[in-house]
This record gives structure tokens, sequence and C-alpha cells, in this order.
């Protein structure tokens, strides 16, 4: 069905995702210290059993273990949402976990610098596995939006368009055993699920410390 094939569109390579199946495009290669930057924009295709529901997708990162962890589809991992209007959400899959400064709104949470360090994970039932971005700092339906993924030891920057719209801190994993363990590494999966998504100008780099321009946003909550 080619839910995943890269096209030329207007003299550039693109990856087209259909969306018509639940899955992902996965890195061969682990990833650890890195700077992830990538456009991506909508298409106008959704599919059952999302017609009546926002455009889903999603980027995996520090990925690991079997193939089918969450819903018999996606690996064990941490999301950086790319869902329309939640663009750079947080969601732990298949028994992961992320601190978090937030603020509780209703019934959730929203990323706040003036909140309070909050644990957020799908591996024990006590804590929510969700937290909203910041605020919205996504472009109109199928225009190009530029996101950005800052990892390094266990510290993670979800950014939409050149702004912060999360910091995430002391990634963890739950592992056979049961034991909480930090979660550093891992491939990358890019979703399709349920909609019509492009991405290009896909660039990984390592990296040996947070860049400076985004210390403010973690400095308080580093070691060191």
């Amino acid at each position: 069905k080619k839910v995943f094939a890269f096209k030329k569109i207007d003299g550039e390579k693109v990856l087209h995702i259909s969306g018509e199946i639940y899955g992902a495009l996965t890195s061969k290669k682990e990833y650890e210290n890195y700077h992830l930057k990538l456009q991506f924009k909508w298409g106008d295709k959704k599919w059952e059993p999302r017609l009546d529901k926002k455009n889903d997708s999603g980027i995996l990162y520090h990925c690991i273990g079997p193939y089918t962890k969450f819903w018999n589809v996606w690996m064990q991992s941490q999301e950086f949402q790319v869902q329309k209007t939640d663009m750079g959400d947080y969601y732990s899959l298949g028994g992961t976990a992320m601190d978090i400064v937030s603020v509780k709104k209703g019934k959730e949470f929203d990323y706040d610098q003036k909140g309070q360090l909050k644990h957020f994970s799908s591996a024990e039932k006590k804590f929510p596995n969700h937290a909203n971005k910041g605020f919205d700092n996504e472009k109109p339906h199928a225009e190009w939006n530029t996101l950005e993924l800052i990892s390094y030891e266990g510290t993670s920057l979800h950014i939409v368009n050149g702004k912060v719209v999360m910091a995430l801190f002391n990634s963890e994993y739950k592992n056979e055993e049961g034991k909480m363990l930090p979660l550093t590494k891992g491939r990358i999966q890019l979703q399709s699920e349920g909609a019509e998504a492009f991405y290009k100008n896909v660039k990984i780099k390592s990296i040996s410390k947070i860049p400076r321009k985004y210390k403010k946003h973690v400095a308080k909550y580093l070691k060191n």
C-alpha cells in the first residue's frame, strides 16, 4: 500500500506517509545525545478509526524492545506528539516515564516553567502518562513546520517552529524484571496514525551538551 514512500514534490525529496495503516518508519541505528531537526506538514486525507478526530502522528524516540510493545504497533518509547493543535505534547508509551515541570488544568497537566516538577509514566497507573505542551506554536494546515528534538543524558526539549514548548527530565523505562532504569538512547520512529503527513529535510547530529541558547529551560533541574 506504500504507506511510507519517498517522492519528489516541488523538486524536493519528501517522505509521504499515507496514514492508512498504523505503523512506523524506524531508524536502523540507535541514537543518544543528539539534536534532531526536520520539517513536517499535514496532508488532507484521514482514515478510520480517526475520521472524526484530530490529524495525528508522532515522533517516537528512545525506542527499544519489540516493535509490538505499544498497541501491538510501536516500540516502548517516549513520544514527541505531532497532532493538530497538540504539537509538542508528551506521551509515555509502553512503560516509560519522564519528569515535566507542569501545572494542573482541569484533569490534565500543562507544561509551565513556573509549575512543579511532576512525574508522568505509563509504567505505573498512579501517574498520568501525558502532558500538554506549554502553548500552541503550530502553523496553519498544510504549511511546513520545523520540529526539533534535543536529547541529552535523559533530558529532552520539544521545539516547534523555534520555540521550546516543553522540557522533560529523567527519562526512564520499566525493564522485563519490572525495574525502572534510565532511558537515554534508542531508535527513532515516525508514526503513521490515521492521517496523511509529509516530512522533509530530516537531519540529526551528535551533541556533547544542551546548546547554550536552550540552557535557561533546563538549568534549574540538571544535576550539573
